[in-house]
């Protein structure tokens, strides 16, 4: 097969191969770790177009591509959406936890307000009864 290396390429095309070859901690930093479904198929199109025609691109290689990418696409979504369920959790444990320090607070206050007011309390009720 050719080197396909040394084959002209479009400059948009050129973006979106150097962004795939820097290194990932590159990407990260550079806010390039982000390629989407449009970067895969431009990618595609050009891996057709660029292809020998007398060895062209294998049909089980190029479905095998496009399957890990839906994979990929679909554990993404994933990830995000059960980092939303997570964060949703977090916010109602947190306003539980506030609304049970509440009642506590609320429950503490009504015992002193009793106690203030010469009411028994209910260890003093329980133990009269007995």
């Amino acid at each position: 097969m050719e080197n396909l290396s040394n084959l002209p390429v479009s400059p948009g095309v050129q973006s979106t191969l150097d962004r795939l070859n820097a290194p990932s901690n590159v990407r990260a930093s550079n806010g390039l770790g982000s390629l989407d479904q449009a970067d895969f198929l431009r990618l595609l199109t050009t891996q057709l177009a660029v292809q020998d025609p007398l060895e062209p691109v294998n049909n089980e290689e190029m479905l095998a591509q496009m399957a890990q990418f839906s994979s990929l696409a679909a554990s993404t979504a994933s990830s995000q959406t059960l980092d939303e369920i997570s964060a949703k959790l977090d916010d109602l444990i947190a306003a539980q936890e506030a609304a049970l320090e509440a009642s506590r607070a609320a429950a503490a206050a009504a015992a002193s307000a009793a106690q203030a007011a010469g009411a028994p309390s209910t260890a003093n009720a329980v133990s009269a009864l007995t």
